[in-house]
């Protein structure tokens, strides 16, 4: 067991002791459906984390940044859902603030996952990075500023959108997706498709809660806590899980 390991085995055992401790002192009502939802998303979150660091030394050591990233990720959401889940059950709210701590960081990362994996395949610009991450950010801070009320709603919204399908060009048909499907790799372009179309059809959600939420009003906030946190669940842990397939499948390739 590296030391990696040992450190990450540490790092999840304090966490979920605080995490218990907290637990005996905010208890969710067995009828708090939106809380039990923050619950199942945070417990999920810690179990992906644990595997991902895990599992990063079963892959080739090119592989080994993403899983790393996969775990940053579903870690970075399992100590932010704790803190909302505590939060709602003090005060039956969930403020678009406490959310977008998340997503600021994890967003842009998942992003950056198409330009780690894309350079163990092949040798890549780094402005593909760049055009990523800065695309991603766009994105967020774009609905960000119009749901906190920075800015009108309708322009956060378009801003949004416009980093949205940016990203989704640029992972379609620009470099990225250019370069994926130069790559050879059968497996790598199937992993690279599946990653496409979470991003596609899984962050789908954020944009029509932003409308339905918090322009038109049609879906109250306790509904659209309930859809955001499975929308985080599938997505963010869905999104490490083909990561580490591909990285096994490569890995077990190479081995042969």
């Amino acid at each position: 067991m590296d030391k990696l390991k040992i450190f990450a085995l540490a790092l999840l055992a304090l966490v979920g002791l605080s995490s218990a401790a907290s637990a005996n002192i905010n208890m969710i009502a067995s009828d708090d459906f939106v809380g039990l939802t923050f619950w199942l998303i945070s417990m999920g979150m810690l179990a992906a984390t644990a595997f991902f660091f895990f599992e990063r030394g079963s892959v080739a050591a090119t592989w080994r940044t993403s899983i790393t990233v996969a775990g940053l990720i579903t870690g970075i959401a399992f100590i932010n859902y704790m803190y909302m889940r505590d939060g709602w059950v003090l005060t039956n709210d969930s403020p678009t603030e406490y959310r977008y701590i998340d997503w600021f960081i994890t967003m842009p990362l998942q992003m950056v996952e198409f330009y780690l994996i894309l350079a163990v395949v092949r040798k890549i610009p780094n402005r593909i990075f760049w055009k990523l991450l800065i695309g991603s950010l766009v994105m967020v801070t774009g609905w960000y500023a119009g749901q906190a009320g920075h800015i009108d709603r309708i322009l956060g919204f378009v801003i949004g959108i416009g980093g949205w399908i940016y990203v989704l060009y640029e992972i379609f048909s620009g470099e990225a997706g250019k370069a994926a499907a130069k790559s050879g790799n059968k497996s790598f372009v199937t992993a690279f498709g599946i990653l496409r179309m979470i991003v596609t059809v899984g962050w789908c959600i954020y944009p029509l809660g932003y409308i339905f939420g918090h322009i038109t009003g049609g879906v109250d906030d306790n509904a659209l806590s309930v859809i955001y946190n499975l929308a985080d669940f599938l997505n963010k842990i869905t999104f490490g899980l083909v990561i580490w397939v591909a990285a096994m499948q490569s890995t077990h390739a190479r081995s042969k």
